[in-house]
């Protein structure tokens, strides 16, 4: 086979592989690469979508990291949202799917029952939270009232309001149960009898047996629980606007974070800086922080992912 023949063979197959790949080159081309590159440009511009935008170097992020005082705040709530709301949602749907995976009569009633919050439309969830718990009316505030318990103020109190986020979002926690219960019946039950003849005791079969099973599990709920959690907007934006007595339609400007931006996220600072403020490029610096902050918590999970295995149990 001569050179000019190789050569032609190789060009063949490199257009062949093209031709299979071009469909997710364009997709990623235009949905990805194209808005990252241009939300990097507008970061450097004065641009508020009537104007043609004009350079003004790092005017936008000295402005979003000095001078907007919104920015701190949301960057705080975002990252405890991300390692609280996170972390107990992990938690809660595992312990869901291992309770549901051990009841022998009844199973598909409570598969249902835990499911069914997860089906729930986000705003039609989190308007059924804010009236259950409404500080004044309230039907949660007024069981506490009647054990002698004390009664928080939930979305009306910035000491409450991601507590009260977060019991939102375990509440709809049925998405990973149905994992971790698919993931939990899958693990070998020889090495749970072999466990036993050991002597092993139910806390050493979790975390001997069923832990290593379910790591790769475990570590996909934690990185998409992250990254759903750092595109936290409507429960957030929805409890603080009912909370606050401001009514859709109404005219009144609402600035998002009620009460006193304890509610307020990164994703509602977006929305906020470009479509409420014109303001697109400190909004681009924004979306980018957004994106780096997410990207540094995925590389940094997907690094200590090892850790949810025993040390005895990983491959040398």
């Amino acid at each position: 086979m001569t050179t000019h023949t190789l050569r032609a063979k190789r060009t063949r197959g490199a257009l062949r592989t093209a031709a299979f790949l071009s469909p997710w080159l364009v997709g990623f081309g235009v949905f990805f690469a194209y808005p990252l590159v241009s939300t990097v440009y507008f970061s450097f511009m004065k641009y508020d979508g009537f104007q043609p935008p004009e350079f003004t170097g790092l005017e936008n992020w000295t402005y979003v990291f000095s001078g907007y005082p919104a920015f701190w705040p949301a960057m705080r709530n975002t990252l405890w949202l991300v390692v609280v709301m996170v972390a107990c949602r992990v938690v809660f749907g595992l312990g869901v799917g291992l309770l549901v995976t051990r009841i022998k009569t009844g199973a598909g009633v409570f598969r249902t029952l835990f499911h069914l919050p997860y089906l729930a439309p986000p705003v039609a969830a989190t308007l059924g939270f804010v009236f259950l718990l409404n500080p004044g009316t309230g039907p949660v505030n007024a069981i506490l009232a009647d054990l002698g318990l004390p009664a928080p103020g939930w979305f009306t109190d910035p000491a409450w309001s991601k507590p009260a986020l977060t019991m939102l979002a375990v509440w709809g926690v049925g998405d990973l149960m149905v994992i971790f219960m698919a993931a939990l019946l899958d693990v070998p039950k020889e090495q749970y009898e072999a466990a036993e003849l050991d002597g092993a005791s139910a806390v050493q079969r979790f975390r001997y047996v069923t832990l290593p099973n379910i790591a790769p599990i475990v570590m996909f709920a934690v990185v998409t629980g992250v990254i759903q959690a750092m595109q936290y907007y409507t429960q957030p934006l929805v409890a603080g606007k009912v909370a606050s007595g401001i009514i859709g339609n109404s005219g009144q400007q609402f600035e998002p974070g009620y009460p006193e931006k304890s509610t307020l996220t990164l994703p509602q600072l977006v929305y906020n800086l470009g479509f409420q403020r014109f303001d697109y490029g400190s909004a681009c610096v924004v979306a980018l922080v957004l994106f780096a902050v997410a990207m540094a918590f995925t590389a940094l999970l997907m690094r200590r992912r090892g850790g949810l295995v025993p040390a005895g149990d990983r491959p040398s």
